[in-house]
């Protein structure tokens, strides 16, 4: 929620892209809005009202989003509590993964899916935890 403090919008570049600036290193990104967020990025009220917040952040129901997850910096990657929660067949939640792309489980099944994506999927940071949901996804997991 503090995040507005570290990340800097310095111009806005298209409909959706934003030339920024991470305050605390002075290392300038691209962020570009999630193509599924985009509807939620477009009402700036809940920013307006929490000028300390993340300037990407944005209400969804109960949760907190970030709408430029794809393509946030470093910090935001590192800072992050959870990115995705994983359900087994029953709706049971069996893991959870950190921004760091660790995963968090005591389930076994899971585990070795979990190394076994780990192995065949490139480790490149703008799209590893896409493939990482989908690999899970097709191995019979639901992924939040």
């Amino acid at each position: 929620m503090y995040m507005g403090d570290y990340i800097a919008i310095e111009r806005q570049i298209g409909p959706f892209e934003f030339a920024c600036c991470s305050v605390s290193t002075g290392t300038p990104f691209i962020a570009r809005v999630d193509e599924d967020k985009r509807e939620l990025f477009s009402n700036p009220t809940w920013s307006e009202q929490h000028s300390t917040a993340c300037p990407f952040l944005r209400p969804s129901g109960e949760r907190i989003l970030c709408t430029i997850h794809e393509t946030s910096p470093g910090q935001c990657k590192f800072y992050r509590c959870v990115v995705m929660r994983i359900f087994n067949s029953n709706g049971g939640m069996v893991g959870r993964v950190t921004g760091t792309l660790d995963l968090h489980s005591d389930d076994l099944d899971l585990r070795a899916v979990w190394d076994e994506a780990k192995r065949k999927i490139p480790q490149s940071d703008d799209v590893a935890e896409n493939q990482l949901q989908k690999y899970l996804e097709n191995n019979g997991y639901r992924v939040e």
